[in-house]
């Protein structure tokens, strides 16, 4: 019940803002914010979402979103020409994000 992107061309600390947003939430629920979202890895994260929800095999509804993560993946590294014959480098940034769902608990 898991799902991983890994080398997603994000910077982790603006990916990180969407995942606490689902963090703790039912999967439906998660489904439903990562819908109305606006940021630009709502759409990725969702799709993300919904195929740990495939790898589970049961229904959304019987899902919680245990952990999703996100960590630095590798930099890209660029060059930019400046004044002088100068060179100024550009690191672009990626992250790996995991998503792990777990089953509902039940209420007693």
């Amino acid at each position: 019940m898991k799902a991983s992107l890994n080398n997603y061309r994000q910077a982790p600390r603006k990916v990180r803002l969407i995942t606490d947003l689902v963090k703790g939430k039912s999967a439906v629920q998660a489904q439903a914010i990562l819908t109305r979202l606006i940021k630009r890895g709502a759409l990725p994260i969702k799709k993300l979402l919904d195929s740990a929800i495939a790898n589970a095999g049961t229904e959304a509804s019987n899902l919680v979103v245990k952990v999703a993560t996100v960590d630095k993946g590798v930099v890209i590294k660029r060059w930019m020409p400046r004044a002088m014959g100068r060179a100024f480098p550009i690191h672009k940034h990626t992250s790996k994000v995991v998503i792990e769902l777990a089953p509902k608990a039940e209420k007693k």
